[in-house]
């Protein structure tokens, strides 16, 4: 399920990079519609309907659509959606539109987590040293992990860059057994 929802996501993507419309607003106005989707069962309930008529859906789609101000495109995207039954899959559709989008705008998520919270000065100098090593822009979400003792461990994707003082100290007691 997972692959042909991620088909949607980067289909919408293109459509988003063909039109030039500003992914930031569209990203949220894609948010709000999933949100309100996953948090009204009615709603999800009248789209993934087939007793429902196609035109009500749409109906009620656009009636919604021009209450938030959203985009045409937006009002399409979700009309295939509801078409092919595929509206009940909105909150992973938006993360991996999110994901899609940042992968095309050179755009690389950061997970950090430190002893203690960064200063702006901090983060800003981190997430230089992390575009520099992946050549991208980096988006980072921060966390605090007191467990470290102190420096940061930085998950970006797959890889870990783990600069804390927990990690060094258990690097040096594998060093040391395998001795």
């Amino acid at each position: 399920m997972a692959a042909v929802l991620s088909r949607y996501a980067r289909a919408f993507a293109d459509v988003v990079i063909d039109h030039k419309m500003n992914p930031d607003q569209t990203t949220a106005e894609l948010s709000q519609m999933a949100a309100l989707v996953d948090g009204s069962r009615e709603l999800r309930n009248v789209l993934q309907n087939p007793a429902v008529a196609r035109e009500q859906k749409l109906a009620l789609l656009d009636a919604i659509i021009q209450r938030m101000n959203g985009s045409k495109m937006l009002r399409n995207f979700l009309a295939v959606l509801i078409d092919h039954r595929r509206i009940g899959g909105i909150g992973e559709i938006v993360q991996q539109f999110k994901e899609e989008l940042d992968r095309r705008m050179g755009i690389a998520q950061a997970q950090v987590s430190s002893a203690r919270e960064l200063s702006a000065t901090e983060r800003k100098s981190l997430e230089k040293q992390l575009a520099e090593i992946t050549g991208k822009i980096v988006r980072a979400i921060y966390s605090e992990d007191t467990a470290l003792l102190g420096g940061v461990k930085v998950r970006m994707g797959s890889t870990i860059y783990d600069g804390s003082v927990l990690g060094r100290l258990e690097r040096m007691k594998a060093e040391i057994a395998g001795s």
